[in-house]
């Protein structure tokens, strides 16, 4: 299969859709890589790295949109990249399509067959190639955090983990997953008092030994949200329903019940964000204010760190994609973590929470038609 990977669009976007290493699997699977020129910049990978890796550098994104069989990215296509899709193309990246109708009418019209990262699934029912990247976004959460706490970034004026005789921060993160528990972890390492909120008793008794009792664990209600970001310094919004908008934990009534530059982090944004206030920022303008409490939405944040983000990413992509790659549109059928992947294909949706957000129809992986 013909392999295209072009530079990423997004603003402030430095991640690149394979690393060198990956394409060597890819070519030693006996497929043809091409590299848009300057793909790899972002992360140190010059065009001479992929070439030797047996890539073939092509000057422009139009020519790969044109050419390749399947698309590998690292962020959901730009308006100027879907209209260049076509049916029969494999789309392999990430989409968050839930919140984004403009992205998803788009590509239904493209007829393109896209797989989504973060709806794919492994054995047991885990999001494994959302987890390297939730890892990333938790722990920078807490560094955006630390920033935007800072006077002149509108916040409080605050240091995450004090100092001797003056109190730390209180850290609230909403959801226990894999972003919460990172973000967690970064919290108590630098000293802030941390309390996470979750639905799942169980994961909170994970948490609770995880972390030896250093961190505080609320079962999520109105009730607990509530009281605890009216004393929170900074809250992490960490919710996640595979495939669907995020809901919304966090209410523009609620923002007056926090502190004037208290700081929220909402890590959901790419589903739509949980907090009512949220609307997607960039690493160019990363924050705004509302009511005296400042945002932080970016919806790329691992973008910021493109050396360890595409590294991990390529470390968790690399099966599935040398699967599609190898079977094409059959390796979806056999494969059902692609399966719970495949959310558009041939004009139709085939995710049930994508649907359900979009108020689309949507029809089961099992019926794929040849």
């Amino acid at each position: 299969m013909r392999i295209g990977v072009p530079k990423e669009i997004k603003t402030h976007e430095y991640r690149v859709g394979l690393t060198p290493f990956a394409v060597r699997e890819y070519v030693a699977h006996g497929h043809e890589v091409m590299i848009e020129r300057g793909a790899g910049t972002g992360i140190g990978a010059a065009d001479a790295e992929y070439q030797r890796a047996g890539a073939r550098i092509v000057e422009t994104a139009v020519e790969i949109f044109a050419t390749a069989e399947m698309i590998v990215k690292v962020k959901e296509p730009q308006a100027a990249e879907w209209a260049q899709l076509r049916e029969g193309q494999i789309l392999f990246t990430y989409l968050h399509l839930a919140p984004d109708p403009d992205q998803a009418n788009g590509l239904l019209e493209s007829g393109v067959t896209a797989v989504a990262y973060e709806t794919v699934t492994d054995d047991r029912g885990a999001l494994p190639l959302l987890a390297p990247m939730s890892e990333v976004a938790g722990r920078l959460s807490i560094e955006a955090a630390g920033d935007a706490l800072k006077r002149h970034s509108g916040g409080r004026g605050l240091l995450l983990g004090g100092v001797p005789g003056v109190r730390p921060a209180r850290v609230v993160v909403l959801g226990g997953g894999v972003v919460g528990t990172h973000a967690a972890r970064m919290a108590v390492g630098l000293g802030a008092e941390v309390t996470v909120i979750d639905r799942f008793i169980p994961r909170l008794r994970e948490l609770d030994e995880l972390f030896g009792g250093r961190v505080r664990t609320r079962v999520s209600t109105i009730d607990a949200v509530e009281s605890e970001i009216a004393d929170a310094d900074a809250v992490i919004g960490a919710v996640l329903i595979a495939g669907a908008s995020a809901p919304r934990l966090v209410t523009r009534a609620m923002l007056s019940l926090m502190k004037p530059g208290a700081v929220v982090v909402d890590v959901a944004i790419d589903q739509g964000g949980c907090f009512e206030t949220s609307h997607a920022t960039t690493h160019a303008d990363p924050t705004y204010v509302v009511d005296n409490i400042v945002h932080y939405c970016v919806a790329n944040m691992p973008g910021a760190v493109p050396l360890t983000s595409s590294f991990a990413l390529n470390n968790a992509t690399l099966p599935y994609g040398l699967a599609l790659a190898d079977g094409g549109v059959e390796a979806i059928r056999r494969n059902p973590g692609l399966a719970a992947g495949l959310n558009l294909h041939r004009g139709t949706v085939f995710n049930q929470a994508v649907g359900a957000s979009l108020n689309l129809p949507w029809k089961r992986p099992d019926a794929l038609a040849a």
